[in-house]
């Protein structure tokens, strides 16, 4: 009876001082919570992880507010504008819509990717939530702004950091060969064993195509001109069978001469090779202001117009007007600043100066310091 008795008090005593205890809110939110309509359409960023409402995939993955929008009369027009990139719709009916469809990520002033600055591609934080973290997120890796995603300096190539998030670390990179103390690129092939190689003379059909570098040039099997330009038969038919230089293998997708660019990527095609490939190449390559501009993906790369790196990063002064509001690669700060507050939108993309991307995250560009879109 006693320990019956000493057991009732212990519960009282508990239920008392739980009920005497308040809920503390915690000075940040839990991580998960931003599901359900309510949450998912009230502007706020609930669970604190910088994507408000459908711009986080919480919402879109629980919430029917973040769903596809049917019209009920359906049409297909392009979908890469902004007003189309945010209406929860797929307007051209290629089964993605708003940020999931490549127009729309094309566009940056949709603010589709997060990483895009030094910082949220140096803190650590997937921001974007789409499973790469810092320069592993090709946003990253290839943004006009970005700096710190680099391996091409001595101190950076000697630092046990992959600082360009390509896997590599260091001299171990193939952007550090020849810088530091990495020795310079190694042309043999990393699937052949060329360490008792027979040295001499690259001239042979066995030479030109054992993957060594057999005569210590620099250059392996084809590459070398003592193979690719032969007076053997024999290995000028085999090297020549391997060129990327006619129409047929410049349009099938293969880096047939494994030198790393493939088709119309490779000077071959695009400059030097049979007529009818430069012909080619130079009626679909998107590098000239008029194809930057005309709504087409000129080269089938799924990529269109400034969305195609060959022209937000061309070196061209012409294209470089059409797809950078502040033009970048080749104005001072001051001319820069000047385009990015003159009212006007100098690269006919529909933003003008500080709602337009160039301007808003160009670090040459103080006018809009206060006024960054996607922030």
């Amino acid at each position: 009876m006693p320990q019956i008795t000493t057991f009732i008090f212990a519960t009282v005593a508990l239920l008392l001082s739980s009920s005497a205890c308040e809920f503390q809110r915690p000075l940040t939110a839990p991580m998960g919570y931003e599901t359900g309509d309510a949450a998912c359409h009230d502007g706020r960023d609930n669970d604190h992880d910088g994507l408000p409402d459908c711009a986080d995939p919480d919402c879109v993955a629980t919430s029917g507010w973040c769903g596809e929008d049917v019209p009920l009369i359906p049409y297909v027009t392009e979908e890469n504008t902004y007003e189309l990139c945010n209406d929860q719709i797929d307007n051209d009916n290629d089964g993605q819509m708003d940020c999931g469809d490549r127009n729309c990520q094309a566009i940056p002033e949709n603010c589709c990717s997060r990483e895009f600055s030094d910082e949220m591609c140096s803190d650590g934080i997937d921001n974007d939530q789409n499973g790469y973290v810092d320069c592993e997120d090709f946003g990253c890796r290839m943004g006009d702004f970005v700096t710190v995603c680099v391996e091409n300096t001595e101190a950076l190539c000697a630092d046990e950091i992959d600082n360009d998030g390509d896997g590599d670390i260091d001299c171990n990179d193939y952007n550090c060969a020849g810088i530091g103390a990495c020795p310079a690129e190694e042309s043999e092939s990393d699937d052949v064993d060329c360490s008792n190689m027979a040295e001499g003379p690259e001239e042979t059909l066995a030479y030109c195509q054992d993957g060594c570098d057999n005569d210590g040039d620099g250059y392996v099997d084809c590459a070398d001109y003592s193979c690719s330009q032969s007076e053997d038969a024999d290995v000028l038919a085999y090297c020549e069978g391997l060129s990327e230089s006619s129409l047929e293998k410049c349009t099938d997708g293969i880096d047939n001469d494994q030198n790393g660019y493939t088709d119309c990527d490779d000077y071959s095609c695009n400059r030097d090779g049979d007529a009818d490939a430069v012909a080619h190449c130079a009626e679909n390559m998107e590098n000239t202001a008029e194809k930057c501009s005309d709504g087409i993906d000129n080269d089938g790369n799924g990529y269109v117009d400034c969305g195609d790196f060959s022209c937000s990063q061309s070196e061209d002064i012409n294209v470089a007007q059409v797809c950078q509001e502040s033009i970048t690669a080749m104005g001072s700060a001051a001319e820069a600043n000047q385009k990015c507050d003159d009212g006007i939108d100098n690269d006919g993309d529909g933003f003008t100066d500080c709602n337009d991307w160039d301007c808003s995250w160009n670090p040459l560009v103080t006018v809009c310091a206060d006024n960054r879109i996607c922030e």
